[in-house]
């Protein structure tokens, strides 16, 4: 009798089995999926390459921690990525109105001033977050300096950008002259002011590209 009810009891668990909606298995599929995913995106490797202006800045005053720095500096936080500052050989001038005019300069000139280091292993990357304030509707010159150094092609490339009413303006447009085929994700902007005291807007961000304390 025991093994008649053993035999009962396995045949009733199969047809559970075989019984559950076509739903939630489907829902488990796709939540081993995401999980998968998820677990690639921390596997890759990660570079924040940003160049960010402190001295006097538009709406925030003068300041020893730029913008982007701060969002660059998260992003690291939250993804474990390294970062990689770009430094302008001979320094922007500190005071808004200088800098402001030697950006004009840069942009309408088509110049590419040189900046200071390198990165050794960029070819180990996989991920590489481009950030930067938005002058002259665009990056700073010196960035483009680095992208036409380095090739990214192959990466997959997400630009954040800090601005204080511009927009992204032509960044996204930009990056892909330099780099036509470059696989381009989930660009954004964030208000410089806001990101001094408040991420969440960036942490809703990374989340959405799957990047998570």
């Amino acid at each position: 009798m025991k093994q008649l009810t053993g035999i009962f009891t396995n045949i009733m668990a199969a047809l559970g089995l075989a019984l559950l909606p076509k739903t939630s298995r489907a829902q488990s599929c796709k939540t081993n999926s995401n999980e998968k995913k998820n677990d690639e995106k921390r596997k890759s490797k990660i570079l924040i390459v940003f160049f960010s202006h402190t001295g006097e800045n538009y709406a925030v005053g003068n300041i020893e921690v730029g913008n982007t720095k701060m969002v660059a500096d998260y992003i690291r936080d939250v993804t474990d990525g390294d970062e990689f500052e770009v430094v302008r050989e001979t320094p922007y001038p500190k005071t808004y109105k200088e800098v402001v005019e030697v950006a004009k300069k840069e942009r309408y000139g088509k110049e590419y001033p040189p900046f200071k280091g390198k990165v050794n292993n960029i070819d180990d990357y996989d991920v590489v977050f481009l950030g930067g304030p938005v002058w002259i509707y665009s990056y700073p010159q010196v960035m483009f300096t680095f992208m036409k150094q380095y090739d990214l092609s192959n990466k997959t490339l997400i630009p954040f950008l800090t601005h204080e009413g511009s927009g992204m303006g032509y960044a996204v447009r930009d990056i892909k002259e330099i780099y036509p085929n470059a696989n381009i994700v989930s660009p954004e902007v964030f208000y410089g002011h806001e990101v001094r005291t408040d991420m969440s807007k960036v942490k809703a961000w990374l989340e959405s590209l799957g990047y998570k304390k």
